[in-house]
C-alpha cells in the first residue's frame, strides 16, 4: 500500500506540461531507409518542385508505379513494393491520375486515391491542412503504404504560405504523418517567378520553410543542350539533408495509350547527369537578362577555345561559363558562328570546331598575340576563293546560306523558351 501511495505522489510531482527529453544512452544509432537510396526516404518529407509544364506531377506517378511494381529506379536499383495512395486538388483520379499511373505500367489495386473527408456523414473535399489525422487512420487502415503524394503541398499550410513560422508549424503535421506510417511523402509545388541563376532550391514558391523542413528538395526543368541545341528535361536533387545533393537524371515526355481510347502522358527515362542542379539546369521557359552575346567578347573567346581544332564540347563550355557567361550565351554564339557539334565514339560525347574558312577578326588575332598579316593573307585568300564574308569571320555563299536559315530555325525554335 505504501509502494502505491509513493508513485501516486510521486507522479503529482511530475508536471502534465513539460518538456520531454532523451538521453543518448538510450538512443540505438539508425540507417537511413531508403525507398529509392539517396532520393526518396521513408519516414522523410521530399519536395518536388518546377515550372508549369515539366511533369512534376507525371514524375510523381511514375515513382508511385515504380513502387506498386517493385520495379526498378532510373538508376537501376530495385525497389521494394508498396502501396500508395495519391492526393491530388488539381487532377481528377479517374480521367487523369489513373491513366498516367496505367502508362507506367503501375499495379493498379496498389493505387489509392484521397476523394474526400468525412465530417459529420456527409463527405466534403479533402483538406490536408485539417483532415490528416483522418488520413493517417486511413494509410494504417490500407497497410503497407510506402509513399505519400500530396499535390500541391501548399494546400497543407491554413496561414501564410509566405511565413516561415507559419509553414513551419503546418508542415509538422505531414512530417510526423510520415514517421508514424513509415512512408515516404513526396509533396508537389512550383517555382516562383524570376531568380534565374539561383539555386533551384531558393525559387520554390512561397516560404523557404518549405524547402527547409523537406529532407530532400528534387527540382525538374527543361534545358537545351549546348552540345546538340536538342530541349531536353532534367530530375535534379537541389538539396538534401541526408545523402549527396547533386546529379540528376534526363527525362522525356511520351504520350501513350494505355487502355484503347484513353490518352496518358508518362515518363521515358534517360541517362545519369553529374553536376548541382545550379549547373544542370536552366529554365527555357524563362528570360534571362543578358547582355546580348554578339555584342560581347564571347565570339572571340569561342574563336580562341577552338582556333588550334576540335575539342570536347563540355570543355569548351566549362571554360567559358566560368568566365562569367551563361550557357544560354555560349549556344547563341555557337549556332551564330556555325559551329555544329559532332559526336564522337562510344562514349566519347560531343566534340566542336571552327568551321572550314572560318576568319577571325583582326582583334581577335591581336589578343592572343598572332601577327595581323597572318590575317591579311588568310582573308586575301578566302575573298579571292569565295568572295564573302560573314558576321564573324569569312565564309562562302553556301555557307552563309546554311548559318542563315539555321538561325532562323533556331529562333523559332527558341520560341519556347
Amino acid at each position: 500500500m505504501n509502494a502505491i501511495t509513493e508513485a501516486i505522489d510521486m507522479a503529482q510531482l511530475v508536471p502534465m506540461d513539460r518538456v520531454v527529453l532523451v538521453s543518448g544512452a538510450d538512443l540505438t544509432p539508425q540507417p537511413i531507409a531508403w525507398l529509392w537510396k539517396h532520393w526518396l526516404a521513408l519516414k522523410k518529407l521530399h519536395i518536388l518542385a518546377g515550372a508549369p509544364g515539366q511533369g512534376k506531377t507525371t514524375i510523381a506517378l511514375s515513382m508511385a508505379a515504380t513502387v506498386t511494381l517493385g520495379g526498378r529506379w532510373p538508376d537501376g536499383d530495385r525497389c521494394e513494393k508498396g502501396n500508395v495512395l495519391i492526393w491530388s486538388g488539381e487532377d481528377d483520379p479517374a480521367d487523369t491520375l489513373l491513366p498516367r499511373l496505367l502508362a507506367a505500367g503501375a499495379d493498379r489495386s496498389r493505387c489509392h486515391f484521397v476523394k474526400g473527408a468525412m465530417r459529420d456523414g456527409v463527405v466534403v473535399p479533402f483538406d490536408p491542412a485539417r483532415d490528416l489525422q483522418q488520413l493517417r487512420e486511413a494509410i494504417e487502415a490500407i497497410g503497407g503504404v510506402r509513399l505519400l503524394v500530396v499535390d500541391p503541398v501548399v494546400s497543407a499550410v491554413t496561414g501564410d504560405s509566405h511565413k516561415n513560422t507559419e509553414v513551419r508549424r503546418a508542415l509538422q503535421p505531414l512530417v510526423d504523418l510520415a514517421d508514424a506510417c513509415d512512408c515516404a511523402v513526396l509533396g508537389i509545388t512550383h517555382f516562383a517567378k524570376g531568380g534565374q541563376g539561383t539555386d533551384p532550391a531558393q525559387r520554390v514558391v512561397g516560404s523557404v520553410a518549405f524547402t527547409a523542413v523537406a529532407r530532400i528538395v528534387l527540382v525538374a526543368a527543361k534545358v537545351k543542350s549546348a552540345e546538340d541545341g536538342e530541349d531536353a528535361r532534367i530530375l535534379a536533387r537541389s538539396k538534401s539533408n541526408i545523402g549527396p545533393d547533386d546529379g540528376g537524371f534526363e527525362y522525356h515526355l511520351e504520350q501513350t495509350e494505355p487502355l484503347p481510347g484513353i490518352q496518358a502522358s508518362r515518363i521515358a527515362w534517360g541517362k545519369a547527369v553529374q553536376g548541382s542542379a545550379r549547373d544542370l539546369l536552366t529554365d527555357p521557359d524563362e528570360e534571362i537578362e543578358e547582355v546580348a552575346a554578339g555584342k560581347t567578347d564571347l565570339p572571340m573567346l569561342m574563336w580562341a577555345e577552338l582556333k588550334d581544332g576540335c575539342r570536347q564540347s563540355k570543355q569548351v563550355e566549362a571554360a567559358i561559363v566560368g568566365m562569367g557567361y551563361s550557357k544560354k550565351q555560349v549556344r547563341t554564339v555557337r549556332e551564330k558562328m556555325g559551329i555544329k557539334p559532332r559526336k564522337g565514339g562510344v562514349g566519347d560525347g560531343w566534340y566542336w570546331s571552327l568551321p572550314d574558312g572560318f576568319i577571325p577578326k583582326t582583334e581577335w588575332l591581336a589578343a592572343v598575340g598572332e601577327t595581323e598579316d597572318a590575317l591579311e593573307d588568310a582573308q586575301g585568300a578566302q575573298l579571292l576563293k569565295q568572295g564573302i564574308l560573314g558576321t564573324f569571320g569569312a565564309s562562302s555563299a553556301e555557307n552563309a546560306t546554311d548559318v542563315k536559315t539555321e538561325t532562323a530555325a533556331d529562333v523559332h525554335g527558341d520560341e519556347e523558351f
